[in-house]
């Protein structure tokens, strides 16, 4: 634990476990309540190939950084009006990653009459979104080719997901040749998108798109989080993330996090400076009611936890991303291993509630 101090009351402790009161609570999203950071790291990492330099080097330079900040230092050929639509193309990526695995390859799952999986043919772009391949929901009708087929018979056709699967393991297709369909029952309604499968081998699925399929990076909740929220009374917390909104949201409506109404996320106008600048966690207090300094904020990489620690909130860092030693000298007032160690509950009612929070060390 640092010195550092900090406006909100602290009960005695023992050597093991402290206790204090704060307001609200201020939560980081990734590596705090989500772990999306191997498909993170993916994306950057083929920003990283893209621009010739070394995958390692700018995965370690960005963690905990907004996209815009990281985007300018490493791609400074970007033009300002410009830059708003590429870090929305590169935090689609991210979910494409964190998505690909389960909706592309090897974790997809078969067709059944209540889950079409018809053929995508819209190309996909370095930046885009993960594709749609499910029914639209509350849709009665199955693609308009299903009614060549029986009930029985559409159970045996391959999903998009199974002839990915089959790409992964390919080469390149050369165009000349056409993809083999074991199940015969398809090869008179396939015959047409044969030819499309084999130039989509080479064109539609680029090489990071097929690597991303073949290796599961789905966005997960971490150890308490969900118990740490539904501790919480509404309008005592809030998300303050290096996030834009369309990665923000993503990450924790996959995990069944439903954003709250005060989010600061980076591409917030309001801001004028990214962590490791206190904004973001002075903004999220502000639109709370609360002073930060009488706050609580959990945060995971260095450059938050300083975010933190500057906004004048206690701290609270969370081993889930680094090593201990690389965040203990970041100011943090406590470090735990995740926030299964820490506990809220609620003393009094009304505005004047206060949060007590124990540690476990």
């Amino acid at each position: 634990m640092s010195s550092t101090s900090s406006s909100a009351t602290t009960a005695p402790k023992s050597d093991n476990v402290a206790e204090f009161y704060v307001d609200a609570v201020l939560f980081d999203m990734d590596g705090t309540l989500t772990d999306s950071i191997a498909a993170v790291e993916a994306a950057w990492g083929k920003v990283a190939k893209d621009i010739g330099q070394d995958p390692k080097h700018v995965i370690a330079a960005t963690h905990g950084k907004r996209a815009v900040d990281n985007l300018s230092e490493f791609k400074p050929d970007i033009k300002s009006h410009e830059m708003e639509d590429e870090v929305r193309k590169f935090e689609e990526s991210i979910l494409y990653f964190a998505d690909a695995y389960n909706l592309h390859g090897p974790g997809s799952q078969p067709a059944t009459p209540d889950s079409w999986t018809p053929m995508v043919s819209t190309p996909l772009s370095s930046g885009a979104a993960t594709p749609e391949l499910s029914r639209t929901p509350g849709s009665s009708a199955p693609p308009s080719r299903s009614g060549s087929f029986s009930p029985s018979q559409q159970l045996r056709r391959h999903s998009f997901g199974t002839r990915l699967n089959n790409m992964l393991r390919m080469t390149v297709v050369p165009e000349s040749e056409g993809a083999v369909f074991e199940d015969p029952i398809m090869e008179e309604d396939q015959q047409d998108v044969v030819a499309a499968d084999s130039k989509q081998a080479k064109h539609m699925l680029q090489a990071w798109q097929l690597e991303a399929a073949s290796v599961n990076r789905s966005v997960k909740i971490l150890p308490g989080v969900k118990k740490m929220i539904e501790s919480l009374p509404a309008g005592r917390y809030a998300v303050a993330t290096s996030g834009a909104k369309t990665y923000a949201y993503g990450c924790m409506t996959r995990v069944g996090i439903t954003p709250p109404p005060v989010t600061i996320t980076a591409d917030d106008k309001r801001l004028k400076a990214g962590k490791p600048a206190p904004d973001p966690f002075l903004l999220a207090a502000e639109c709370l009611g609360f002073d930060a300094k009488n706050c609580l904020v959990f945060e995971d990489s260095p450059s938050g936890i300083r975010a933190g620690v500057a906004s004048g909130a206690t701290v609270i860092a969370v081993c889930t991303s680094h090593e201990r030693k690389k965040i203990e000298n970041c100011g943090a007032h406590y470090i735990v291993e995740n926030m299964e160690r820490v506990s809220c509950t609620r003393v009094g009612e009304g505005e004047g509630m206060k949060l007590k929070f124990t540690v476990h060390l």
